[in-house]
């Protein structure tokens, strides 16, 4: 019995040991996802315009395989507490089967992610159809990776896919809406579509970006949805525009005003033609 009783115990002096860790942790990354045809290297100059407007931010890729492992190029530096990782997959390809793997590789970069750097909470953005793999993930396997998601703003992310008219309910959406109920209950959420010419972004219909609302809305603490309209709106170029970089230093950093000396003072402000939608 005594032979028995001491691993144990040190296991549990380990465990519980780990456990003060992540929950004192003071990091909350900013995760980002990339749409389908994208690589991990989608949002470089979306974080190099923000790391010029802000105090720098670590930069940090993974890319997950097919056969599960990973490969990862960047470092998160000692003492950064909300760095910036982009997770991408080497199957990066379109289609609801693909996306649904993708969500589940999400997972495995997030359990790996959250072993090494012992964080409990994170922020999250996806592009076009990276917001679907997000919200495959929380709704399927954020609880078993124990962690919380503060916000999440998804960008030009096709809810219905092409589809324009609502009462045609895509498959991925219908299931979505279905799996609703098991979303974060505190998560606050903003979506933004691109209105290239007032009905769609040139690739993804307006009508499919606000079909989101039927996932989200009176599932989360909030709800928003925001149209940007005019330069840089288009689909592939919606990471760059500059309202919407805006945005995401103003709703999803930590210290969004606390700029290097030097850069520009202010973030860039909502336009007057934002629309939202709050629970």
């Amino acid at each position: 019995m005594i032979a028995m009783a001491i691993p144990a115990y040190n296991f549990q002096k380990v465990a519980v040991a780990n456990a003060r860790v992540i929950h004192n942790s003071r990091m909350a990354p900013v995760i980002f996802i990339p749409g389908s045809s994208a690589t991990q290297n989608r949002f470089d100059a979306l974080i190099k315009e923000l790391n010029s407007r802000s105090t720098g931010h670590s930069y940090f890729k993974i890319t997950v395989k097919t056969d599960d492992s990973l490969s990862t190029t960047g470092k998160i530096s000692p003492g950064d507490n909300e760095p910036f990782i982009v997770v991408g997959f080497e199957n990066n390809k379109d289609g609801y089967s693909n996306i649904k793997k993708q969500a589940r590789w999400f997972s495995i970069a997030m359990t790996w992610l959250q072993k090494r750097y012992r964080f409990n909470n994170f922020v999250g953005i996806g592009h076009s159809n990276g917001g679907l793999i997000y919200t495959l993930y929380l709704e399927k396997y954020l609880d078993q990776d124990d962690l919380t998601i503060n916000k999440l703003m998804t960008i030009g992310t096709p809810y219905n896919l092409s589809e324009k008219n609502i009462a045609n309910r895509t498959e991925i959406l219908s299931d979505m809406i279905k799996d609703k109920s098991a979303l974060p209950k505190d998560l606050r959420m903003w979506s933004i579509a691109g209105t290239e010419n007032y009905s769609d972004d040139g690739i993804v219909p307006v009508e499919s970006v606000e079909a989101g609302k039927y996932v989200y809305q009176d599932q989360v603490r909030q709800y928003t949805l925001i149209n940007v309209t005019g330069d840089n709106s288009q689909h592939s170029d919606l990471p760059q525009n500059r309202e919407i970089v805006g945005y995401i230093q103003q709703y999803m950093l930590t210290n969004p005003n606390q700029n290097r000396p030097g850069t520009r003072g202010n973030p860039t402000q909502p336009s007057a033609s934002s629309s939202s939608q709050k629970k």
